[in-house]
């Protein structure tokens, strides 16, 4: 068996949205995250972008069975990419191969109006981060993601984001402080 591994830096970070067993703490060397949008999905989400001088925290988990099919539907509008010499983990050994999943590039645009970021899909995303990192590492998945200048949507009430979670107190009041110190509003659902 190959024990092939991927790198989850968004939703895949929030245990709560997946079954994928044995994930570790990780982070990918020369990539940054983005917010993105394809012709593929209504919605704009992360991808990775290749980026030399940044490094994003995330998990690694192992391809259960070594079989990519199930991931690859999953993440249906990325390309899957080699990545194993990029990502330093705390594994006794080394998989045989890493990836990470990216928009290919020409195949993404700018978030609009209509396809917006959902607040739902923040929420899982940073509700991943501070379960696994902690408050300094919700920060630095701020810090190391472009494009918050992108529309978002509130859905809160009625999320759209199909793996929606529901947050503390605190989780939200963190992710509203975050979004107000990057000066982003969220524009009401309707």
């Amino acid at each position: 068996m190959e024990h092939a591994y991927f790198f989850g830096y968004g939703s895949l970070v929030n245990r709560a949205t997946h079954s994928f067993k044995d994930a570790h703490p990780s982070t990918a060397r020369g990539w940054r995250r983005a917010w993105r949008s394809t012709a593929l999905r209504p919605m704009s989400f992360l991808t990775a972008v290749s980026d030399p001088s940044c490094e994003i925290q995330g998990l690694i988990a192992p391809v259960p069975d070594d079989d990519w099919a199930a991931l690859d539907a999953r993440e249906h509008a990325y390309a899957r990419v080699g990545a194993a010499h990029q990502i330093s983990h705390g594994l006794k050994e080394s998989p045989a191969s890493i990836a990470i999943y990216a928009i290919e590039d020409g195949q993404h645009f700018d978030p609009s109006v209509e396809h917006p970021i959902l607040l739902s899909y923040l929420d899982v995303v940073l509700q991943g981060y501070l379960t696994e990192f902690g408050p300094a590492g919700a920060t630095q998945f701020l810090e190391t993601t472009s494009g918050w200048d992108a529309p978002l949507l509130n859905d809160r009430a009625a999320p759209l984001y199909p793996r929606a979670q529901s947050l503390t107190a605190g989780e939200t009041a963190f992710v509203d402080e975050a979004l107000a110190g990057l000066g982003v509003v969220a524009k009401a659902g309707s």
